[in-house]
């Protein structure tokens, strides 16, 4: 979630908060302290994550990068993360829709 032995910054609280606020729609969207950041869970399946600055990112396959990649969203490390820009967080519709797929995507990885 963030760099090692980082602490946790109000900035990644009040992200967290407001991504499991904006996304209870998809279900029980909770929150849990990882690392110095924030995962983000729907029924236990891990599909977003908060880093240490308050930076988010939803879960992505492969085959959608190219995507995110052309529409500026930039890879967390070596993870399947990818980041959510700000038009996303500013738009309710887009950012749920955004993390439905996300939450599909860590579902199919999880039932391999």
């Amino acid at each position: 979630m963030g760099e090692k032995g980082a602490k946790t910054t109000g900035d990644a609280a009040a992200a967290a908060e407001h991504l499991v606020d904006a996304l209870q729609s998809l279900g029980a969207v909770r929150s849990k302290k990882m690392f110095g950041g924030f995962g983000i869970f729907c029924d236990d399946v891990m599909f977003g994550l908060v880093d240490s600055a308050g930076a988010g990112f939803f879960r992505a396959a492969d085959e959608q990068i190219a995507d995110l990649e052309a529409n500026g969203s930039v890879g967390h490390g070596r993870m399947p993360y990818w980041s959510i820009s700000q038009a996303e967080l500013s738009d309710e519709d887009a950012l749920v829709a955004r993390a439905s797929v996300a939450l599909e995507t860590a579902r199919a990885a999880k039932k391999k």
